[in-house]
């Protein structure tokens, strides 16, 4: 695929260049608007390669243009516009080898062109994108690749890395689910009433697993992407207003909750730090304030789940003071809750973490060893970091030792890695 940043290489190097004065405004616009962007122009087109071809066709012309023409009042539709424009030109030129390109092109062309009054009722192209990325007609792998890859703009690098498969298998994946979306006519639309229900847990699950990439960066040299997780929480705000079902709301006010967190979760130089060692008084208290009145109005529907259930434990965790007053027994009950609505290792993990600070670390190391001996999260390095910091509170530096290593040799995340050395130093010192 073209790229924007691949355009004029050598004329951008000389920095007071207009070009590339330009180019730095378009880089900004490229981060902030490039999903919507793609997302309109996929449902102005109906193809997922041409109208990604178009975009960046369009970003091209914009960087020439508007260094000499000045950037236009409506960026956003202006680059929409000329993308239309520029895959009816490339239809063109494909007519001459294949004739039904040419009629595709016509009725393109004869088409309500956006512009600047479209801006509005735009903004949930995202939102229709999402329904078509999570359609059921394709596999629940599927669903989640070509959303990250779409409207969420994640490399296939990245996602690979994150589905932890090669990217060579990871992009088949996403060119196996764009042939089906095509070939099946799948609608570019928000689904009717009746049948959003049905639908709704796959995009949830789809955005929910965006906002953990953002807030919780599955590898590299950041802990967290605050462009996903924004996007996200975006996206579970037009979703709640669309649809404002219980869960909808829980999701929401479990993102908002945990974001509140950010600020705090790193130092200056990007060290990670624990839940029990952050700032409070850097949490954002707004978000924590909206989360906690949506997430009451999901538990008094009675009507809740899963996420429901997170965002009350995320809750708990705003309310108290620091991590010594907070209300363990009441977030120990949650989690048993949540194990009955949505059984996993994982729940049970977070569980045992939590039976810890509420009866003493050997409390918790017992479930977490017994979830070890069922052979569940053997490859989780965060079920090796907490069975290591129960054993390091218990002085059995030994077993602390050797969970750390096993934790780092699984980590892929620096700040995760950095954290977990530090630990093992800690240790190592105490000989």
């Amino acid at each position: 695929m073209r790229d924007v940043r691949d355009v004029s290489k050598a004329v951008l190097q000389n920095k007071g260049h207009p070009l590339a004065i330009m180019q730095s405004t378009l880089d900004t616009l490229y981060r902030e608007e490039s999903g919507r962007i793609l997302a309109t122009l996929i449902r102005l087109l109906g193809d997922f390669d041409l109208a990604e071809d178009a975009m960046h066709d369009a970003f091209a012309v914009a960087l020439e243009r508007w260094a000499v023409d000045g950037v236009p009042s409506n960026p956003r539709a202006w680059l929409v516009s000329t993308g239309r424009f520029k895959a009816i030109d490339a239809l063109r030129r494909r007519a001459r080898f294949d004739a039904s390109q040419d009629k595709i092109a016509d009725e393109l062309e004869s088409s309500r062109p956006a512009t600047d009054s479209d801006d509005g009722h735009l903004e949930d192209d995202r939102l229709r994108l999402i329904f078509t990325c999570c359609h059921p007609a394709l596999p629940p792998e599927a669903r989640t690749a070509l959303t990250l890859r779409e409207v969420c703009g994640l490399t296939t690098e990245e996602i690979a890395r994150a589905f932890l498969i090669s990217a060579a298998a990871l992009a088949q994946r996403i060119v196996r689910a764009k042939a089906r979306i095509r070939e099946a006519h799948l609608p570019y639309q928000v689904p009717s009433q009746e049948e959003l229900p049905e639908r709704l847990n796959g995009v949830l699950q789809v955005i929910y697993l965006v906002f953990n990439e953002g807030y919780y960066a599955s590898s590299g040299a950041s802990l967290t992407r605050s462009d996903l997780s924004g996007e996200a929480i975006r996206l579970g705000r037009l979703l709640l207003e669309l649809l404002p079902e219980p869960e909808v709301t829980g999701l929401l006010a479990l993102m908002l909750l945990q974001e509140s967190r950010r600020a705090a979760r790193t130092t200056a130089t990007g060290e990670l730090i624990l839940l029990e060692h952050q700032d409070r008084s850097l949490w954002n208290r707004g978000q924590i304030v909206e989360g906690v009145a949506l997430v009451e109005r999901a538990l008094r529907s009675r009507r809740f789940g899963p996420y429901t259930l997170q965002a009350a434990i995320a809750a708990v965790h705003s309310e108290a003071a620091d991590a010594a007053s907070t209300d363990w027994p009441q977030i120990v009950a949650l989690y048993n809750l949540l194990a009955q609505a949505e059984p996993s290792p994982v729940v049970e993990l977070n569980r045992a973490v939590a039976v810890a600070m509420r009866d003493g670390p050997e409390a918790g190391l017992t479930l977490i060893d017994s979830l070890f001996e069922r052979g569940a999260l053997a490859d989780y390095h965060l079920a090796h970091a907490a069975r290591a910091d129960l054993c390091r509170r218990l002085g059995r530096d030994t077993d602390a030792r050797d969970s750390y290593e096993r934790a780092l040799s699984l980590a892929r995340q620096e700040p995760e890695r950095r954290f977990l050395e530090k630990r093992l130093q800690d240790l190592a010192e105490k000989k």
